[in-house]
């Protein structure tokens, strides 16, 4: 972790508007700002007047998935020139917001997330020196499950610096190996757990290679609707399967991608399409590393990549293209009309043009 970075305080324990009070009034007492993650698009609302109860002084803003992207851009931007203090927002933060002077995160029902998600939220604070809270909390009158119970004990044990391997591992032993090393890890809200075990997997071997990974930085959130893991009939040893994800996960150029692509086609066979996949997201996370880019997404028939910057004459070349450039939020999007098995291909040829290594086919 970068020098002077502390860890996130965790506290996990039953919805208490006095605590919800005194979390955001001590927030906003040292001028910083508050996320609340409620992530029920429909009782949102009920979410805002709460934190209104709890503290009548702040400036709240509201932000979810069923906003148009132009209502959430300008909440965004209005939120990181510091005219909101409390954000109330649906999970949609997770993906590539980084705001230092965010250091209180509120979440309640937070018994219905994942463990990668409350691990992937907890990170969007304390991003910078400041210490940072996280408060996930669940309704007094409803019984936690065991596997909740786990999440949450999980998220609470573990809060030192460099501690994801053990939650990704964590995770790991509650879901199952199957669901993460298997057919049904994948696509958009299922793959958080691949990312963040593959990301915690990275960091492991970085670390026993003696190697100093800035893993706040280098995080990019992948959200594409693309199928991304090695099917079991393609390679059935899951000990196998599992040593090519960690190989993946810990490389940190194109070049080990490629040989390690050539080494399973030359041993398995040509990979399927899912396969294929796996092998260019972990293309599209370097190169968008590279470019400081920290999340890669699709919506809206268009390819949208946060937080990266691109020079004026990059901006004309994606113009030309039909691409547009948000220099002040540091949005890049691009539109893309081709099937699902080309948005992997597409997305990876963005992020070249953006980085301007070679010509991006046209993604429309």
């Amino acid at each position: 972790p970068p020098p002077g970075r502390l860890p996130v305080k965790v506290t996990v324990g039953e919805w208490d508007p006095d605590v919800v009070s005194a979390a955001i009034r001590e927030e906003l007492a040292r001028r910083g700002q508050v996320y609340y993650v409620s992530n029920r698009v429909h009782t949102i609302d009920d979410a805002v007047e709460r934190v209104r109860e709890a503290a009548p002084e702040a400036r709240i803003g509201v932000a979810h998935g069923k906003m148009s992207a132009r209502e959430v851009e300008d909440v965004m931007l209005r939120f990181q020139e510091h005219e909101i203090d409390v954000l109330v927002a649906t999970t949609i933060i997770e993906s590539g917001i980084d705001n230092p002077h965010t250091n209180t995160l509120i979440i309640e029902d937070s018994q219905r997330l994942g463990l990668a998600q409350l691990y992937q939220l907890k990170g969007r604070v304390g991003r910078g020196r400041t210490q940072a809270f996280a408060y996930f909390m669940f309704p007094a009158e409803q019984p936690l499950t065991p596997e909740a119970t786990d999440r949450l004990t999980a998220i609470n044990e573990y809060q030192d610096l460099g501690s994801g391997m053990k939650i990704a591992m964590r995770d790991l032993e509650i879901r199952g190996a199957g669901s993460l090393m298997g057919a049904e890890q994948h696509g958009n809200l299922s793959s958080v757990g691949f990312d963040l075990f593959t990301q915690m997997l990275g960091e492991a071997v970085a670390e026993a290679r003696g190697e100093t990974r800035d893993v706040g930085q280098a995080e990019v959130t992948i959200n594409l609707p693309a199928d991304f893991f090695l099917a079991e009939e393609y390679l059935p040893d899951v000990d196998k399967r599992v040593l090519v994800y960690r190989r993946l996960a810990a490389a940190v150029d194109l070049a080990e991608v490629d040989a390690l692509q050539q080494e399973c086609e030359k041993d398995f066979g040509a990979l399927p399409l899912a396969g294929r996949n796996l092998f260019d997201r972990a293309r599209v996370r370097i190169r968008a590393q590279r470019l400081g880019c920290a999340s890669v997404s699709l919506a809206n028939g268009r390819l949208v990549y946060q937080g990266v910057e691109v020079s004026r004459q990059t901006a004309l070349r994606l113009k030309e293209r039909g691409g547009v450039v948000y220099p002040k939020t540091k949005k890049v999007a691009y539109p893309f009309h081709r099937t699902q098995e080309e948005v992997m291909p597409a997305a990876l040829g963005v992020l070249e043009e953006i980085g301007g290594d070679d010509e991006v086919d046209d993604a429309e």
